[in-house]
């Protein structure tokens, strides 16, 4: 991850309240052009892209790619971010897509674990478990 950037655009104040009024929400590319469309900004797409790449470069941001079929999803984590302290694993809805964002001391202990025990040091924020969601399962 770079140095944080001081240097401040419109465009990236634009991005980053978007992203502070939506604490917790795993949010796309394309959910970030039609916000600015709804608010009347003129952002082009090649601009939000380039701007989410320096968010995340930056640390404001963490960037999720959860498999080749999805398009990425950002979150904000603002000055304080948790790349390399938190841990947080991801479950995927096989039915409706949904991603559903976890803290959870058990899963921790099962990345210390897989480090302890087989010499493997588990990515988190790339680790993505697959199922139903609680909605679709009751259908």
């Amino acid at each position: 991850m770079s140095q944080r950037s001081n240097y401040k655009t419109k465009q990236k104040e634009i991005l980053i309240n978007y992203f502070k009024s939506s604490p917790g929400v795993h949010i796309t590319a394309g959910d970030v052009c039609e916000h600015c469309k709804s608010v009347g900004e003129n952002i082009g797409q090649s601009t939000v892209y380039r701007q989410l790449e320096k968010l995340v470069d930056e640390g404001i941001i963490n960037k999720y790619i959860i498999d080749p079929g999805s398009p990425a999803c950002f979150e904000y984590v603002g000055e304080d971010s948790h790349q390399d302290s938190d841990v947080c694993f991801h479950c995927k809805c096989e039915k409706c897509g949904k991603l559903i964002h976890m803290h959870c001391e058990e899963l921790e202990e099962m990345g210390e674990h897989i480090l302890k025990e087989h010499n493997f040091k588990v990515d988190t924020v790339r680790t993505v478990i697959y199922g139903l969601c609680e909605e679709c399962s009751r259908e």
